[in-house]
């Protein structure tokens, strides 16, 4: 059974439009305009238990309405989810045990204590047993590295510490579901690279299910075979990682080393780069083959490479070809 359905999932919110100037300001304060902007617009979908799936969209897309909806935090406007067998917005105490959300733009933990307290604040809350508590502490300690850091003023660690604290936080009571909304946002590849492989790990040996939002297709190539693009609101794809590439990408890239210096190669698609004997050649992928096997016709090719783009340029196709934000304007 799904441990998330999501049915026509919607989230409208109620914006008052202010004009400029002093005329503009009077008739705001006497008759006000508004328009309704659909956060969230009828999205579906559903995921299995152990699922790492990314969620992906621009900036203002609906993806942190949706996690905050799934939470329970806020209602849904229309339409209905299923979280864990609970309805969220219902706030149950069982269902609030079984599942964390992790904001990578806000701390639950106390700034000027040690993580180590605000663990154990996190004990008294979830009342877990203590001997489930230590043992679990210890498992999460050594799995994100941080045996000798707990004890530090959390204000003293850097991003990425903080960012382990944080998850260690949010995982000591075993929760099934993990809802991560930019996890690794501001962390340099070294630490985003460390938390990867520490939520892979526990994917692994514990079977959460896990649903991620992130800017960073590093997250999303590493964690996720699943994913969901939401744009507008709307979700606009619901399919395998690798088939975003397949379905969206119009191009691919030839990377060629010749036995002499690179030729002009402009007339067989966009030449992105060219150094010496080296040369990278964007081309359309219907036309691949017969441009390949022109170019070893008419060159010294020592070697080369077949290349789909990267992975942000197709979502950033995909965001092209989805559908303009709808908005109703009201007057009350």
């Amino acid at each position: 059974m799904p441990i998330v359905i999501a049915r026509d999932l919607g989230k409208n919110y109620r914006v008052a439009e202010k004009q400029p100037g002093l005329r503009g300001a009077m008739r705001h304060l006497f008759a006000r305009k508004y328009k309704i902007v659909r956060a969230v617009d009828g999205v579906s979908f559903e995921i299995e238990p152990g699922e790492m799936v990314a969620f992906l969209g621009p900036n203002g897309a609906g993806k942190t309405t949706t996690l905050k909806m799934l939470a329970g935090l806020i209602y849904p406007s229309n339409g209905s989810c299923e979280v864990l067998g609970f309805t969220p917005s219902d706030r149950a105490d069982a269902f609030r045990r079984r599942f964390s959300l992790i904001m990578g733009q806000k701390n639950q933990l106390w700034w000027d204590l040690p993580a180590a307290d605000s663990f154990r604040l996190h004990r008294e809350i979830y009342n877990l047993p203590q001997d489930q508590f230590d043992r679990t502490l210890g498992e999460l300690t050594e799995l994100f590295r941080v045996e000798k850091l707990a004890k530090q003023p959390v204000r003293e660690l850097s991003l990425g510490e903080r960012m382990r604290m944080e998850l260690i936080a949010a995982l000591l009571h075993r929760p099934e579901l993990l809802l991560l909304d930019e996890p690794t946002i501001g962390l340099d590849v070294v630490g985003q690279g460390i938390i990867q492989n520490c939520l892979r790990e526990y994917n692994a040996t514990r079977g959460i299910t896990m649903l991620l939002t992130s800017h960073y297709m590093r997250d999303v190539e590493a964690l996720c075979r699943r994913v969901l693009v939401i744009n507008h609101g709307r979700l606009v794809y619901d399919g395998a990682l690798e088939g975003i590439t397949d379905q969206f990408g119009r191009v691919k890239l030839l990377r060629l080393q010749f036995a002499g210096p690179a030729p002009d190669l402009s007339r067989y698609g966009t030449v992105t780069q060219a150094v010496d004997r080296a040369a990278t050649l964007q081309i359309d992928r219907s036309k691949a083959s017969s441009i390949l096997s022109d170019l070893l016709s008419q060159h010294t090719v020592t070697d080369l490479s077949v290349e789909d783009p990267p992975l942000e340029d197709a979502i950033a196709r995909i965001f092209e070809q989805s559908a303009t934000p709808v908005e109703a304007a009201i007057a009350s």
